[in-house]
């Protein structure tokens, strides 16, 4: 991903209304986790697909940003024996989250029901949902670049997902780069105040960062 790209995506989504749901998602994200009481942040994927890099960028920001909850515990459905303890934590955790914590769910395809099930333990005992998910388009396209899935199963573990969320926002993922572009643009503006800028100017930050920015991550 480089600031060409972001800004090119900025002029795109311009004038759609997709940035102000970026903000919208991004804001209920960084509420969830400033809020008084607030626990751990809670990131996990399907069993195909790892957040690595959303990881990444939101301990980034969580540094840049001065909100340390803001840096994820990422949890995955196999972690190896020998993984680091940073990332060894596995879907149980999701069990055992409560009221404070706040649970935030990427995927790009179905779900599928193990994690939904967890999913659903967590939100049952308190905690707070949120989805990232592969439904529906980016923006408009006229070659179909943008669509979503299209595959019964994945429509019907997304629908389940949906229900479960406190609050979603759906990213086209027939392609892998938007839903990439997605992660981005959500880290970036949750590392904003809410309310203090908007959804154009986060943009353009992350642009900024992108061409000059280290990373901080130790993902």
């Amino acid at each position: 991903m480089d600031a060409v790209r972001v800004s090119a995506l900025r002029e795109r989504l311009a004038g759609t209304g997709w940035l102000e749901a970026v903000g919208g998602f991004a804001g209920s994200l960084r509420r969830s986790v400033e809020r008084r009481g607030a626990g751990e942040l809670l990131l996990v994927g399907t069993e195909a697909y790892e957040p690595w890099h959303l990881a990444a960028h939101l301990e980034d920001e969580a540094a840049w940003s001065a909100v340390p909850r803001l840096a994820p515990t990422l949890l995955r459905h196999r972690p190896p024996a020998t993984a680091p303890t940073h990332l060894a934590h596995d879907l149980r955790r999701l069990t055992e989250a409560g009221r404070g914590a706040t649970v935030l769910v990427v995927a790009p395809a179905a779900a599928g029901a193990p994690l939904l099930e967890r999913v659903q333990d967590a939100r049952r005992h308190g905690a707070t949902v949120l989805a990232l998910d592969g439904a529906g388009p980016v923006a408009p396209s006229t070659d179909g670049d943008l669509a979503g899935p299209t595959d019964p199963a994945d429509l019907s573990g997304l629908a389940d997902l949906a229900g479960l969320a406190h609050e979603r926002l759906a990213v086209g993922a027939a392609a892998e780069e938007p839903f990439d572009l997605a992660q981005h643009l959500v880290s970036a503006a949750a590392g904003q105040p809410v309310g203090r800028r908007s959804a154009l100017g986060r943009l353009a930050e992350l642009a900024g960062r992108l061409a000059s920015a280290p990373s901080l991550s130790r993902w």
